[in-house]
């Protein structure tokens, strides 16, 4: 799974790391009134790597979290859905909306495949005060650049380069 090759997701390993996560989630969602700092904590049990300032506000929902890093002075708004099946990086700075959902599970085309209950993962690697808004998807594999923006509801299926503006479904470049 780690490596990005076909795996089946099941198994006693996988669903034991699956446990673990959600009865974390189930803290951490409940802990909506608590302080930023015990926020901090909290993502440091579970998260792989949790910058100075970070904050990601509940409810929040991830597969596994130890394949999630979070730069300095990042922002999470809620709502917010981060399937980790491999590596997700968010770079220092950047700014998320609320419902944005980073997605690295993917599926294989082939039906056989599927059928034999295989799945893989594409790493997520979104760089420096990058603000994503509201809603927005990005799928599996998609590298976004720093100081890159992605509008409110887009769906990124490509690549975002650095200080790019990508709106609408699929994203596109918006030209100045």
């Amino acid at each position: 799974m780690l490596a990005g090759k076909l795996y089946v997701a099941t198994g006693e390993e996988l669903a034991a790391d699956a446990r673990r996560a959600a009865e974390w989630m189930d803290r951490y969602n409940a802990s909506i009134a608590r302080t930023q700092r015990d926020h901090a904590a909290l993502l440091r049990e579970l998260l792989a790597e949790v910058g100075e300032g970070a904050y990601v506000r509940p409810p929040f929902h991830c597969d596994y979290g130890y394949n999630i890093r979070l730069g300095k002075g990042v922002f999470l708004n809620f709502n917010c859905v981060i399937l980790d099946v491999v590596a997700v990086t968010i770079g220092d700075g950047t700014q998320i909306g609320p419902g944005v959902q980073i997605l690295t599970a993917d599926h294989p085309r082939d039906p056989a495949q599927r059928r034999a209950g295989l799945e893989l993962g594409r790493p997520v690697r979104i760089g420096a005060n990058v603000w994503i808004g509201a809603g927005a998807i990005i799928l599996p594999g998609v590298k976004v650049g720093d100081d890159a923006i992605v509008g409110a509801g887009a769906v990124v299926t490509r690549d975002v380069p650095p200080g790019a503006t990508v709106v609408g479904n699929p994203a596109r470049e918006r030209q100045k």
